[in-house]
């Protein structure tokens, strides 16, 4: 337990901040959580490191609200992140003695009852701060039905009831389900006097909210180019924020990793679709979007275009579908592709033997192996058996009978990564959709008034953007068959059972290649997992970018684990990694 921290010294503000905009009409928005179990000490170091106004924290996405919604069946009073109020018992005080205030979604499926936590917390560390909180997002009421087995219904909601909070003097405001970029948009438009039809400024705030929203992926993370820079451990991001709606990327001098143009880009393009980025307080669209390098590690946005919000708001539904269990086979040395078929016949036969199938039944071989190699594990493959079913007994003991009692009689050298054990249950996420009218948006002020969140003027139902003018084609010459990752960046991620894959180019050159060369049907022969999806592909010229969403590549999204990386983070990388035919012109000279 850490000792109270207003008995504690200080940390002194000793990093010069020359790079920083100190000016009175910048508001300083720090990031200090990307996820439910990032860096621990993030939230220290955006205290400590250099001036903030504001550090926020995401802790939610669509796996953790089903482990959270786990956590209410077992108990009511739990459903938020309990890491918050651990990071809390040290950073109430700092954050206090500077005069910063701290925004989070940890509240989860339960934003009153983390309230109640904090406000406890800072009573027991001798801390006076105001605690405020938004209700409204969950929709597993009366009145709503989603069908069996449900066990979360969040609306994403947007900033607005954060700003009414912070006007109202809180100095530490929790959530359960806002979008990512709404703990920006919230903040913003309380420091600046925004109201719910300056959409310019709005979305300039979700592009800085989106690009600090995971953390450590705006400064270095995650990055296609990582070995160009010291990535061990990257500083986390913040935004300097303009009443315009403009801002500055940066980080805290000192700290590790880096933030460019590329780092920014990429981060853009994680989890997005086309140029219209909707959210519930304005479609931002990021086709408008322009990045300059405006120093060491700042990386200017501007010139954002906002429309109004679609009339619905996205709510997310989490259900238990079934029972889920797996079996690694070990195949070693010679004939692997013979003992993966005996070993796959033996087992489909122990089913039918059984005369109980699972409802899914799924084998991956990764070849894994070499050929004379050194060492026994370099000499292995491995065969991924995975099961699914409603039944936990046609996952548990049919699949243990069915791969244990071959350990004798099977294919040479056999053995598995682990015994099976009886399964455990898996979800599904889903989306729907409800007028935004109907939605309870609330903020919860520190004296306890309930204020209804403001409303936005106006919707306008979400639509494609026209494909823009391609550039002008790169010249014929001399190409080679390359890896795309030597000309091109890429970042991918999930939404529910879709992918996106994000493709940059550092160059106006690479772009005229790029655009023309990476179609639609080329990325399917690259990626032949997509060749049998709908597949849209989306022009941002800006960022001299593509982005490419994938429908229906992850199934039922993360929870249900249906594929080797249910969330697609690595899909981007197995895309760089293809060959396609590049101009040498485009090459590094040093890898002609």
């Amino acid at each position: 337990m850490t000792e109270p921290t207003s008995t504690q010294d200080p940390a002194p503000f000793i990093t010069p901040f020359a790079n920083l905009d100190l000016t009175p009409d910048v508001l300083r928005i720090a990031n200090a959580s990307g996820f439910y179990g990032d860096r621990f000490d993030a939230l220290r170091e955006m205290l400590t490191g250099g001036p903030v106004d504001i550090v926020t924290g995401d802790y939610l996405a669509e796996l953790t609200m089903l482990i959270l919604g786990r956590d209410r069946q077992k108990n009511p009073a739990s459903g938020y992140a309990k890491t918050f109020l651990r990071q809390l018992e040290e950073g109430l005080g700092l954050a206090h003695e500077r005069g910063v205030r701290i925004v989070a979604n940890a509240g989860g499926l339960n934003p009153a009852g983390l309230a109640a936590a904090v406000t406890e917390l800072a009573a027991r560390v001798g801390v006076p701060v105001r605690v405020a909180h938004v209700e409204g997002d969950d929709l597993l009421t009366p009145g709503h039905t989603w069908g069996e087995g449900v066990l979360t219904a969040n609306a994403y909601l947007g900033g607005a009831g954060i700003a009414e909070c912070l006007r109202a003097g809180a100095d530490v405001v929790v959530t359960g389900r806002v979008t990512d970029a709404a703990l920006v948009t919230g903040p913003a438009a309380a420091h600046f006097g925004w109201d719910m039809k300056d959409f310019d400024a709005l979305a300039g705030a979700v592009v800085a909210g989106h690009v600090l929203e995971c953390g450590t992926q705006a400064t270095g993370g995650n990055y296609s180019f990582f070995g160009a820079h010291d990535v061990r451990r990257p500083g986390f991001p913040l935004a300097e924020l303009h009443a315009d709606g403009s801002a500055v990327i940066t980080k805290h001098p000192g700290t590790g990793g880096i933030v460019d143009i590329g780092t920014v880009t990429a981060q853009l393009l994680y989890e997005t679709g086309g140029a219209r980025y909707a959210g519930p307080d304005v479609t931002a669209r990021l086709d408008t979007v322009r990045l300059t390098q405006d120093g060491p590690d700042r990386v200017r946005i501007a010139g954002v275009r906002g429309e109004a919000p679609p009339p619905t708001l996205k709510v997310g539904l989490n259900r238990i579908g079934g029972w889920r269990n797996e079996v690694v086979f070990v195949l070693t040395g010679l004939d692997i592709d013979a003992k993966a078929r005996l070993v796959r016949g033996q087992v489909e036969d122990a089913f039918a033997r059984a005369d109980r199938t699972p409802a899914s039944v799924r084998w991956e071989l990764a070849r894994t192996d070499r050929a004379d190699a050194d060492t026994e594990e370099t000499a292995s493959a491995l065969l991924r058996l995975v099961v699914r079913d409603s039944d936990p007994d046609a996952v548990g003991r049919a699949i243990g009978a069915a791969a244990v009692e071959l350990a004798l009689g099977s294919y040479p050298g056999f053995h598995v990564t682990a015994p099976p054990g009886k399964g455990a249950p898996y979800g599904v996420f889903e989306a729907a959709y409800v007028d935004a009218a109907e939605i309870p948006h609330t903020a919860v002020l520190p004296d306890g008034t309930r204020v209804p969140a403001p409303t936005p003027v106006r919707t306008r139902p979400l639509e494609p953007v026209p494909p823009p003018p391609l550039p002008e084609p790169l010249p014929a010459g001399p190409t080679r068959r390359a890896p795309i990752g030597l000309v091109a960046g890429a970042r991918s991620g999930d939404k529910g059972g879709d992918a996106n894959v994000g493709v940059w180019v550092r160059t106006d050159e690479a772009w005229r290649w790029l655009a023309h060369e990476l179609t639609v049907d080329l990325f399917r022969q690259l990626l032949p997992e997509t060749a049998d999806l709908p597949v849209t592909r989306d022009i941002l010229p800006n960022l001299r970018a593509l982005n490419f969403t994938v429908h229906g590549l992850l199934g039922e999204g993360v929870a249900a684990q249906a594929r080797f990386d249910p969330q697609a983070k690595a899909l981007g990388e197995w895309l760089r990694s293809r060959h396609a035919d590049i101009p040498e012109a485009l090459i590094p000279e040093a890898l002609l």
